[in-house]
């Protein structure tokens, strides 16, 4: 059964994520400008690999810690990590770091329509009326002076697709069992095979420092993704994807000071009524009388 503790304790693992995950990007942004993507994250997901591998040898057993019964599904979760990973690195290299997170607002939306076919878990009235306000505030986050798409948000309207059935693959598979770092393991296993194929045309000598910064970035995102499959465990994807909306905060610090990008007044009122619409959804869910009807 469901407990307000289990959602606060979801709702804090997701802001930890929001942390983690828009560092994650702001190292994105600033390496898609010189490599190519396969050379960025095929070094990157083998880094991610050692590490599962080696947090899953620490837990007693790489095999157990690794192995999953939701195979079809695990299979579906790494795909669009595939994806969603290559359309994010191409909208990070063509549009501003913040205006990006129009698409990842995108997402709760999604998962809203997902969630009770997928899942099982639809929406109750006021869950909808939330999500209907997170969906006006990113009326604001439009960028100002743009007339139609261009290939940024193209690539970014794939990756907000593909991110988002991720995640309901992810809260899917918790559900029936609590396997973290196989989460984590073999989407990224998924990513490395596909990246180091196109990896030899691909090549460019890195020096030292961007080796580091690849190196933090799979640091990042390994804990960024073991820490979203536990919150994923904890509340519904409808509920934990509006709170990663969190996320635009650290972005606009991000872009202010790492690239020098700072948001319009709009921006910031749009990010306001979407981050408020993921806090009245963990409301909602914490509530006594959700609860029940949950359980």
């Amino acid at each position: 059964m469901r407990t307000s503790g289990a959602a606060l304790t979801g709702a804090g693992l997701v802001a930890l994520y929001t942390a983690l995950i828009a560092a994650a990007d702001g190292i994105t942004k600033l390496m898609s400008g010189g490599y190519a993507a396969p050379q960025f994250f095929a070094l990157s997901s083998a880094l991610v690999l050692c590490l599962s591998a080696c947090a899953a040898a620490g837990q007693g057993s790489v095999r157990e810690g690794l192995s999953l019964q939701s195979r079809g599904t695990m299979v579906l979760r790494a795909l669009l990590t595939v994806v969603a990973a290559i359309a994010f690195y191409m909208a990070f290299r063509h549009l501003p770091f913040a205006d990006v997170f129009v698409f990842i607002g995108l997402m709760p939306i999604i998962a809203a329509a997902l969630s009770g076919p997928v899942l099982g878990e639809p929406l109750r009235p006021a869950a909808w009326l939330a999500v209907a306000a997170g969906a006006c505030g990113l009326l604001f986050l439009v960028p100002e002076g743009r007339a139609g798409l261009d290939a940024g948000h193209l690539w970014a309207l794939l990756a907000a697709f593909a991110g988002t059935g991720a995640m309901v693959a992810a809260r899917a598979i918790a559900r029936r069992e609590r396997k973290p770092l196989a989460q984590v393991f073999w989407p990224n296993l998924a990513l490395a095979l596909v990246m180091g194929a196109a990896l030899p045309f691909v090549w460019q000598p890195m020096p030292p420092s961007d080796w580091l910064w690849v190196a933090g970035y799979a640091l990042l995102l390994f804990g960024a993704r073991l820490v979203s499959v536990e919150a994923l465990r904890l509340l519904p994807a409808y509920v934990a994807t509006p709170l990663m909306n969190l996320q635009f905060v650290w972005m606009v610090g991000i872009g202010a000071f790492g690239f020098g990008e700072l948001p319009s007044l709009g921006s910031m009122l749009g990010a306001a009524l979407v981050i408020g619409s993921g806090l009245w959804l963990v409301a909602d869910e914490a509530m006594p009388g959700q609860r029940v009807r949950r359980a």
